[in-house]
């Protein structure tokens, strides 16, 4: 399905029945990646998935910020006139998720933000290529991550059989789109705003995520009111992948739970 929203168009998938649950994938992915987390949810919730622009079946402009990403959700979730939604962002969605949580508190009831950070001068994956530049020489940016997934992630057999799904399923971007989808996360800092989130709130890290290690997901989880952090103990930066069960468990529990009583 495709929305034209903010003089581009956006592919996104819609499944499921119920309250409508938005979805969004990480860092040069698309909702290819998403894929389990989306059947799984849709059993339960109306589950919309974006491709972020600059990535998968979107439109790629050659220059685009993280707040053309969080403007395009507000965009499309007027597009499908849903007033209220809940939010579930992995890695680049939980930065997106974060700044649609700040800039309409009003319209998301439930947030959940697995392998966050609250800021950052550069992508996490721009600091992880830099910080190993010579052993990477030469690689394009599949092979980097592949190179680095050591870094990353802990079931590096869960992750790798992961990868090559959503190699062979999705769609792959060119050097220069991967630049410029990490250009877009350079320089942002929430940390002054999170006073205006009002959504019930989890947030879920891996221990051994060496991208966005688990004190960062403290740190929100400190900053927002009343957040729920839970650390995932065999998972890295994916435990959507690295712990399925747990994350499908935890995730769907607090969205069905009862609203707090504020």
């Amino acid at each position: 399905m495709e929305a034209f929203v903010n003089g581009i168009k956006l592919h996104y998938v819609d499944e499921g029945t119920g309250f409508p649950l938005i979805v969004l994938h990480g860092l040069g992915l698309d909702v290819h990646s998403m894929e389990h987390a989306i059947h799984s949810f849709s059993t339960d919730f109306r589950v919309i998935a974006i491709d972020a622009r600059g990535h998968g079946l979107s439109d790629k402009p050659a220059e685009y910020r993280l707040s053309d990403h969080v403007r395009d959700v507000i965009a499309v979730m007027d597009f499908l006139k849903l007033d209220k939604v809940y939010l579930v962002g992995g890695s680049m969605g939980s930065y997106i998720a974060q700044g649609v949580a700040i800039a309409a508190p009003e319209r998301v009831e439930k947030l959940v933000l697995v392998t966050p950070k609250s800021n950052g001068r550069t992508s996490s994956m721009a600091r992880l290529f830099s910080e190993h530049a010579e052993e990477l020489e030469g690689m394009d940016t599949p092979a980097k991550v592949q190179h680095l997934s050591r870094y990353m992630f802990h079931n590096l057999s869960l992750v790798g059989a992961w990868m090559q799904h959503v190699q062979e399923g999705g769609t792959s971007l060119t050097e220069e789109q991967n630049a410029a989808s990490n250009r877009a996360l350079e320089g942002f800092d929430f940390r002054p705003d999170y006073g205006r989130i009002t959504a019930e709130t989890l947030i879920i890290s891996g221990k051994y995520d060496g991208l966005n290690p688990p004190e960062w997901g403290r740190e929100i989880a400190d900053a927002i009111k009343g957040a729920r952090y839970v650390e995932f103990l065999h998972s890295g930066h994916a435990p959507h992948v690295e712990e399925p069960e747990r994350f499908d468990e935890t995730v769907r529990s607090f969205l069905l739970a009862p609203p707090e009583q504020s």
